[in-house]
């Protein structure tokens, strides 16, 4: 099933259930949530789109597999259902040997990543090691069955024409040792390298950071030479959190992470897509 959804402008927001598995970054082989398009340009690259639901235990994180949509449609209302089945790990691939399984491995890859996100004065030192690293050894990212999943259900309440998204999430059958669900909200890095909040805040490119909290009541990110642009509104009962990296040809994703405990049964929040043409 695909959905295409105009904005105006030009700007459309692309859903489907299923992608051709495209050769370049790690995450093309993983379902998407709302995609951007402008005058017929993707805008996504290895972005994971608007609304796409991980899960975290602790440092290991659980992506979706697989995603069944369904809609309903009249006039110009559209109320889409998405659930996703979280099933996902990313691994470390070698070609000619395949997935390396060392324990040690993941537990330097994974607090190597914690670091990067918690930690600004260290990010270009470990980014440049991990970059380093997968040089050397020939790694890729892949991703591979956990053996167990969750599921997280979706329901986004657009107005054609409009660009406003209101959102509903529901997290279900999450595993033991789950410590927090993340809905992301992103889109390519290249398209998307200037932040905005209502505060005042200012920043482009590399200023933006990975992974830091927003205090702002809303918050936004645009293009320099774009005609779009895609803002969050602070959430209820979660932390909101901007980030960007670009990173060779393995990174290129912007924007918002919505950061909840799992005790928290459902969410709310709103998204809005503007053109600047």
């Amino acid at each position: 099933m695909e959905l295409d959804i105009p904005v105006g402008g030009g700007v459309i927001l692309k859903l489907a259930d299923r992608l051709s598995n495209e050769a370049g970054y790690a995450t093309s082989s993983l379902p998407k949530g709302i995609r951007l398009s402008s005058d017929g340009s993707e805008l996504t690259e290895e972005a994971v789109g608007f609304g796409f639901p991980v899960l975290k235990r602790g440092l290991q994180t659980l992506f979706p597999g697989s995603v069944d949509l369904t809609f309903e449609h009249c006039g110009s209302s559209w109320c889409i259902r998405s659930v996703f089945h979280l099933n996902m790990v990313e691994k470390i691939h070698k070609p000619g040997v395949g997935s390396i399984e060392n324990k040690w491995v993941y537990a330097m890859k994974n607090s190597m990543a914690a670091m990067i996100r918690h930690f600004s004065p260290v990010r270009g030192l470990l980014t440049a090691i991990s970059s380093g690293l997968r040089r050397v050894f020939g790694w890729k990212t892949t991703y591979e069955n956990a053996g167990f999943h969750a599921v997280v259900k979706l329901t986004h309440r657009i107005q054609e024409g409009a660009g406003k998204v209101e959102v509903e999430v529901e997290p279900s059958a999450l595993p033991a040792g789950t410590s927090e669900v993340v809905i992301m909200n992103e889109q390519g890095a290249r398209y998307f390298d200037r932040f905005t909040d209502s505060s005042g805040v200012c920043l482009h490119g590399d200023e933006i950071g990975c992974w830091d909290e927003v205090a702002a009541a809303s918050a936004c990110f645009s293009s320099t030479t774009g005609n779009v642009l895609f803002r969050l509104h602070q959430v209820t009962d979660a932390r909101l959190y901007r980030g960007r990296e670009l990173v060779d040809s393995r990174l290129a994703w912007a924007g918002f992470g919505i950061s909840f405990l799992p005790s928290v049964r459902k969410l709310s929040y709103r998204l809005e897509v503007e053109s600047q043409a």
